[in-house]
Formats: structure tokens, C-alpha cells, sequence
């Protein structure tokens, strides 16, 4: 892992709050870029880790098959049948931290040991997993299973155990190429999967007289003036002060949501060299943001945003106080929990259009990953674990993920949008997007919750224009471009 990276991450999560900080047992990874969104942790045993020589053997994986040293995969595992006669214990760190809390964790790993009796899992919910777990990772001191940090794909087999080709996986899970290497090997699986869109409460709506989602920014501004004219509900509910429902909501809009071009994001976006301009169509990643602007500036937002509090508006939406929120698939099922009106409780695309279509990215929030330095037992183990808890555990869709699994059933149902996703970065630019972001600092997708939080701020002092604000983004996003020397091709 390059130290500018993690310095780079290490100075965002020290300067603002940690995308799974303060909420980090509700919120998601990102999932919208290369890098990968409740809200997006470990001594290693001693089974778990093995010495340097044979972690360069483990890590180095069959460029035809995928498979590890010993030829252990994802898809020759069938769960209760293979790996029974293993007797070992194995150590998973994580970000939900609320699910360690309530006992879900717990359920879901006695429901693995009633078909895998003999492996023993230990779990630990890290609250700041975000900046701990790249910490724990550059030490070795983190276990067996994890979920993956924003590391450079090079990275990956130093750090982690290959599943498979991500030509096999892709028969078998849904985004098998988020964690890939350059090798073509599939590195991460997600334990749930996110769709892009905004929370709502129906009866706000109907009681506003909203009889139509609103499709364009200027629709959406209307429906939130409509709900501060006729009801007492808060329209917009930032959620300011969590800081990661800031960037790490927002930012999850850029690429095909506002361009319909699933190529935009990852492959187009750094060499671009006026990302941020005014389409003039409500398109892009100016309406998008501009969108959050309008709404503070025009008091369509909680009365004091740096006051806002990220556990109770669960119940504020479920109770009919808040019209809308931005956050992701991945929020319904607590929203829903939080109240006696689970039934009030809507998704909706996000409010642009382009070219008569409405789109919704769908990615995986943080992904399981297996340390490559493992022992040859805690290996297999850990592969068996994964897979029944993508394959048998019921975790993606208890929390109303999108789905992983291609085989396990799911209830997750998102009408009248395109699903789509932003296409990997092209081969040989898999880093990148980390580098413009750390030159940049501006941190899409990867912690940048201040420069949302900005705009806010400004919307809501008039400090400075929105116009002002995008100036000095395409600004820092040229003089990145310069000092990495990347062409500029848009």
C-alpha cells in the first residue's frame, strides 16, 4: 500500500468523521469507485499467521485458475460437504458494528456451526474501521477474515487469498470484479449489496400532495417545498453532523446516476478536464451537488444541520418528520425497524434523468476478504465461512441488501429505474483514481465527507456561490492532473 494513500486517508479521517466513525455500526463502504456507501474491527490467533516465506507462497495465485497454493477456491467449496474434518478457530473484524451489539453476528454464526461445528469464529466490531483496519492490515495483526479497506489493487495479493478467476466468481456472485488484480483474480465478495437512491416517507408525500417521484432536480426542489408548505415533516434531512452520510452518501451519485454513461466514473472522470461543469440539462455532477445546495440555501433542510443525530432520525422518517433522506438500499431495512410505520417507508431513484432514463448503480458495500498469510487450515475455513455467509446465512437480505449471491433467494425490489454499474478503471489505471484523489484531496468515494459538508455550509451562510465552490474543484482537479501527468482527453 503506497504511503501517499495512507496518508492521504489517514489526514481525511482525522479531519473529518470516519465514513463508519460515528456510524459505523448502519453505514456502508463506498461502493461507487474502484477503491472501495449501516453506514462504508484483532489479534491475529495463532493458527492465523504463518512466516514471510510461506506468505510469499500463499500469495501468489494460478493466473489460469485463480486458486491459491493447494488449489483452494471459492467454487469448488460445497458447504457441508468439504472442509469437516477442520478443527480450528478463526478471527473476522468487521464495521458493524450493531450487529455485534444486538446479537445478529452471533445468530448467524451459530446457524455456520450447526453445519460446521468444528470451526470456531471469533468476531470483533471495530466503530473508526476505516482508518483501524488499514492500520491493523499494514501490521499483520487482524486474523483470518476482514473486511477490505481501501487498498491499491496491486496490493492485493500481498494481503489477500484469491477466490477464483473473476470469470468463475462472476457465474456465482454479483460484482466479483471490485477487488480484482491485474491477473484477473477476484479478491473480495461483498456481504450485501447497495443500490443508490433516496429514502422517502410515503404518507409526507401523499400528505404534500406529491402524487409523482420527482425525476429532475427541479422536480425534486418542488416536491421539498411542497412538504415544508403543507406539512410539518423536515424535507431534506442532511444528516450533517455524522459526516459519512455526507460524501459517502453524495459522492455514491457520480457516474452513470448522473451521466448514464457507465464508463464515466472510473475510466473517463480523471482524465476529464471540466468535470464539474453546468450541463445545462440537469445532468452531471454539478446538478448533483447542486442539488444539495439549492435545497440548504432554500431552507428546505432540519433547522440547525450541525445538530442533526444520525440514530434518531430512524424514527423521525418511520414517525412521518422527515420526507426525505440520501442514503442507500442498505438504510431501509433500519428505517423500517425504527418505528411502528415500517410500511411508510419508500425508495426512490435518484431525482435525474438522462435522456428519458432514470439509473441506479448497484456495487457491494464492504467485502469479505481472506489473509493470504493464514494458516493452510484457517484458509479453508475462512473460505467455507464466507461462502456460507454469502450463499446461506440470510445476512445480505435481512439487512435489504442488494443481492450477492446469484443463488440465494432475495426480497429486494427497486421499480422504475435501470440498474447499472460503474465499469472498472481500464487495464494499467487501476490506481489511478486514489492518486487524483489523494493529489486533489478531494476524496471521492473515499472518505470525502468535508467537501460536502462544505457546501452546506456555504449554501447556509452564503459564503460562497455554488458556481465559486465547483470552480475550485475543477481547479484542484486540473492541477492533480498536471502534477501526475495524466492526460486530459474529455
Amino acid at each position: 500500500m503506497k504511503l501517499k494513500k495512507v496518508t492521504a486517508l489517514t489526514l481525511a479521517a482525522a479531519m473529518t468523521f470516519s465514513m463508519v466513525g460515528c456510524g459505523g455500526s448502519d453505514a456502508p463502504a463506498d461502493t461507487s469507485a474502484d477503491t472501495s456507501t449501516d453506514a462504508p474491527e484483532a489479534d491475529a490467533t495463532d493458527d492465523g499467521a504463518a512466516d514471510d516465506g510461506a506468505a510469499a507462497d500463499d500469495s501468489a495465485a494460478d493466473d489460469e485458475g485463480g486458486a491459491a497454493a493447494g488449489g483452494l477456491t471459492y467454487a469448488s467449496i460445497t458447504l457441508g460437504e468439504d472442509n469437516m474434518d477442520i478443527t480450528t478457530t478463526i478471527k473476522f473484524i468487521h464495521h458493524k458494528t450493531d450487529r455485534e451489539e444486538d446479537g445478529t453476528i452471533a445468530d448467524l454464526i451459530s446457524k455456520f456451526n450447526e453445519m460446521y461445528p468444528n470451526i470456531t469464529v471469533e468476531t470483533e466490531g471495530i466503530t473508526d474501521y476505516a482508518e483501524d483496519s488499514l492500520l491493523r492490515l499494514s501490521t499483520g495483526d487482524w486474523g483470518d477474515v476482514m473486511f477490505i479497506p481501501a487498498v491499491d489493487a496491486a496490493d492485493l495479493p500481498t494481503y489477500f487469498l484469491p477466490y477464483g478467476t473473476v470469470d468463475e466468481m462472476s457465474e456465482l456472485v454479483n460484482f466479483a470484479d471490485q477487488w480484482k488484480d491485474a491477473a484477473g483474480n477476484c479478491y473480495g465478495i461483498g456481504y450485501m449489496g447497495n443500490a443508490q437512491g433516496i429514502l422517502y416517507n410515503t404518507k409526507v408525500f401523499a400528505d404534500a400532495g406529491i402524487t409523482e417521484l420527482p425525476k429532475t432536480p427541479d422536480e425534486f426542489i418542488t416536491a421539498l417545498q411542497a412538504i415544508k408548505d403543507n406539512t410539518d415533516a423536515i424535507p431534506l434531512y442532511t444528516n450533517y453532523a455524522a459526516g459519512w452520510t455526507m460524501g459517502g452518501q453524495w459522492d455514491a451519485f457520480l457516474g452513470a446516476i448522473t451521466t448514464g454513461d457507465e464508463t464515466w466514473l472510473n475510466q473517463k472522470f480523471p482524465h476529464t478536464a471540466e468535470p464539474f461543469k453546468d450541463n445545462g440539462d440537469g445532468t452531471g455532477a454539478y446538478a448533483l451537488y447542486k442539488i444539495l445546495y439549492d435545497a440548504v440555501e432554500q431552507g428546505l433542510i432540519e433547522e440547525d444541520y450541525t445538530t442533526t443525530d444520525w440514530e434518531g432520525c430512524k424514527a423521525m422518517i418511520n414517525n412521518g418528520e422527515i420526507g426525505t433522506m440520501v442514503l442507500g438500499s442498505w438504510a431501509i431495512a433500519q428505517m423500517k425497524e425504527a418505528g411502528d410505520h415500517p410500511d411508510d417507508i419508500g425508495y426512490m431513484p435518484f431525482p435525474i434523468t438522462v435522456n428519458g432514463q432514470q439509473y441506479t448503480t448497484a456495487g457491494p458495500d464492504y467485502c469479505y476478504g481472506i489473509n493470504v498469510n493464514s494458516s493452510d487450515d484457517n484458509k479453508a475455513a475462512a473460505m467455507t465461512f464466507v461462502k456460507f455467509m454469502v450463499e446461506e446465512s440470510g445476512w445480505c437480505d435481512l439487512e435489504g441488501g442488494y443481492p450477492i449471491s446469484k443463488t440465494a433467494p432475495t426480497s429486494f425490489v427497486f421499480e422504475g429505474v435501470n440498474v447499472v454499474s460503474n465499469v472498472t478503471s481500464l487495464a494499467g489505471e487501476e490506481d489511478v483514481m486514489n492518486d487524483m484523489n489523494a493529489e486533489s484531496e478531494l476524496s471521492f468515494n473515499a472518505g470525502g465527507d468535508s467537501k460536502v459538508q462544505a457546501i452546506v455550509e456555504a449554501a447556509a451562510t452564503g459564503s460562497e456561490s455554488f458556481d465559486d465552490i465547483m470552480a475550485d474543484w475543477t481547479q484542484r482537479w486540473n492541477d492533480a492532473q498536471d502534477a501526475l501527468g495524466i492526460e486530459v482527453q474529455y
